[in-house]
């Protein structure tokens, strides 16, 4: 059954996809911040393994939520990881157990994230008449925002 929610399908296929490439964007960055968790070799060891931790497990809760979100407008998630890699914006890059290499890799994903949903909130609002999402959506940035600055303020 199709949602009622007072938006055109037209308009929902376009938030849809905005938001699929959105959640594609989130489940690379997941996926490199785990892999920084197992793989980091600092003097901070402990410090980093448990903020990329803290951090994996909120993008988690980011990722279900965008998923959500989909459905709630009446369209499908992507769910492959081959879907992911052609929708996304970030790249998976290199192994790296290097500190200022991670936290500079992951800083450059969550502002590559900032400045695509800052992007697309008005798109969202004024062009898909999409309130909800754009409510969302700026939830979403604000969260990267702080990661951002968490990220940042290890960097000189």
């Amino acid at each position: 059954m199709k949602a009622n929610i007072g938006i055109s399908e037209k308009n929902t296929q376009a938030v849809a996809l905005i938001l699929n490439q959105l959640l594609a964007d989130e489940q690379v960055l997941f996926a490199k911040t785990r892999n920084y968790h197992w793989n980091i070799e600092s003097p901070s060891f402990m410090e980093l393994h448990k903020l990329y931790e803290r951090l994996y497990t909120e993008l988690a809760e980011t990722i279900d939520g965008i998923a959500e979100r989909v459905r709630k407008i009446g369209h499908y998630a992507e769910g492959r990881l081959a879907d992911y890699l052609k929708l996304t914006n970030l790249q998976e890059g290199e192994y790296t157990n290097d500190q200022l290499t991670q936290i500079k890799n992951l800083l450059d994903d969550h502002e590559t994230i900032i400045r695509g949903v800052r992007a697309n909130i008005e798109k969202v609002e004024d062009e898909y008449k999409d309130t909800g999402s754009a409510d969302f959506l700026t939830g979403v940035l604000k969260e990267h925002e702080e990661w951002a600055w968490f990220l940042r303020s290890y960097l000189k």
